[in-house]
């Protein structure tokens, strides 16, 4: 990150204000059960878990909805919820996270999602987890659809898909919100699922890490920065898509970018950092991509700054969003690392 390069991106980050995104996926309620542990039950050879706090926070496109309420822009959240208890608690949770649950469809055969993560001497002791996607109806993704085209139609200026692969995004609906989007002109970013990795063609951007890059592609994962530029190559070729941006953890991402007629390759390196918990970063890096590119930035610039977004939610615990204040200050700090 150069003096200039800081400059630029407080200029961007500067036109966030009153943005609007469209979050178009699958939510769920992240919940964190943490305790201590001092010993292992009589029952059976599990630990015991003291709980000593219960929390819950967005997950899943929600989660997106509230990265992008975090830099300050305006997200359009559709989704599908349950109508029960939990789902009156998500739209509270919501309410007070800033992201309005106006959009959201209910589906009454549908249980909300929820996790549950139990979480002892800062490790995920287990997972627990509450879902039907089977259940979701036809009329609630076609309600879903419907309110993509109102948000579309109200000035939203990306589509980003979130896909958890929970029952919203299947091939119906993911071929009829890119085709509404586009012809709207308006980008779309996807963050994908494998199963449907192939169906996201024509996209502005996708944000795959290295296994679902892989995957996507029916490939067996192989090691080596050589093998990820053969396989961006690959994905771009196939997709038709404008950009693609690998994420490989310690090792940073990878962008490939069309430019004009031939394919620019930008290597993002991370900085050594310690990381507490992945959960999440993938819905950081995809609203902070889609939120930057709708602001002006260039594939490269947009990129960066999901880079910086994705490590300030790594080194904090639990599902977490950054705001444009900690994304600031970390590419401050690049300029003389």
């Amino acid at each position: 990150m150069t003096k200039a390069g800081f400059r630029r991106l407080c200029a961007i980050t500067a036109g966030f204000k009153g943005r609007k995104i469209a979050v178009f996926g699958d939510m769920m309620l992240d919940r964190y059960v943490k305790g201590t542990v001092r010993r292992i039950s009589p029952e059976a050879p599990v630990p015991i878990v003291r709980v000593t706090s219960e929390s819950t926070v967005c997950g899943g496109s929600a989660n997106v909805a509230v990265n992008i309420a975090s830099l300050g822009a305006v997200p359009v959240l559709i989704s599908v919820t349950g109508k029960d208890a939990a789902a009156e608690e998500f739209r509270a949770l919501l309410s007070r996270s800033g992201v309005s649950p106006a959009s959201l469809v209910r589906d009454e055969n549908f249980p909300t999602i929820e996790k549950t993560r139990v979480i002892a001497e800062h490790q995920q002791v287990v997972r627990f987890d509450r879902e039907t996607p089977a259940n979701m109806s036809h009329a609630a993704r076609k309600a879903a659809l419907a309110a993509l085209e109102n948000a579309l139609k109200a000035g939203c200026q990306a589509v980003i898909l979130s896909d958890y692969g929970k029952g919203l995004l299947e091939p119906g609906t993911i071929k009829a919100a890119i085709s509404m989007s586009l012809k709207k002109k308006v980008p779309v970013f996807v963050d994908p699922k494998v199963e449907h990795f192939q169906l996201y063609r024509g996209v502005s951007g996708i944000t795959p890490n290295t296994m679902e890059a892989f995957g996507g592609m029916r490939l067996t994962q192989r090691d080596g920065q050589e093998e990820i530029e053969k396989l961006g190559r690959a994905i771009l070729a196939k997709l038709a898509c404008r950009s693609l941006l690998v994420t490989q953890g310690e090792h940073g991402m990878t962008l490939f970018n069309r430019a004009g007629k031939g394919l620019r390759t930008t290597h993002i390196p991370t900085r050594a950092r310690e990381v507490f918990d992945v959960t999440g970063a993938g819905d950081t890096v995809i609203s902070t991509l889609a939120l930057t590119w709708a602001a002006g930035a260039t594939p490269e610039e947009a990129a960066a700054a999901a880079n910086f977004a994705a490590g300030i939610v790594v080194a904090k615990l639990g599902t977490a969003s950054a705001t444009v204040e900690e994304l600031l200050e970390s590419a401050k700090s690049w300029i003389t690392a």
